[in-house]
């Protein structure tokens, strides 16, 4: 196994492609260029999705009920229910992240 890449990551996914755009993320500073990045790889419909799951996963994290996630974010119960498996069974990655961002 590579000793730079994370070891909970699905293999099928782990590959050098992927840890270039990580160390690209890596590298942005600030806001702006997170926006102008972004803006450049993803599409408006792609980086309204990510947000969205980030939201979702926020607001699950926080006990909110689905029928709020739906009227608050618009996502279906579909996206709403993948996001929850990922906050109950997945690599912890949002709860890393959510903790990190309350010490701001």
């Amino acid at each position: 196994m590579d000793p730079l890449r994370g070891t909970t990551m699905n293999n099928k996914i782990n590959d050098k492609n992927l840890d270039f755009l990580f160390q690209a993320v890596l590298a942005l500073e600030n806001m702006e260029e997170c926006y102008t990045f972004f803006e450049d790889l993803c599409t408006v419909q792609e980086l309204k999705a990510l947000s969205q799951r980030l939201v979702v996963a926020k607001m699950l994290s926080e006990k909110r009920v689905y029928s709020d996630i739906v009227r608050e974010t618009g996502a279906s119960t579909a996206t709403i229910s993948r996001v929850n498996r990922s906050l109950n069974y997945g690599s912890d990655g949002y709860q890393a992240i959510f903790e990190r961002l309350e010490k701001k």
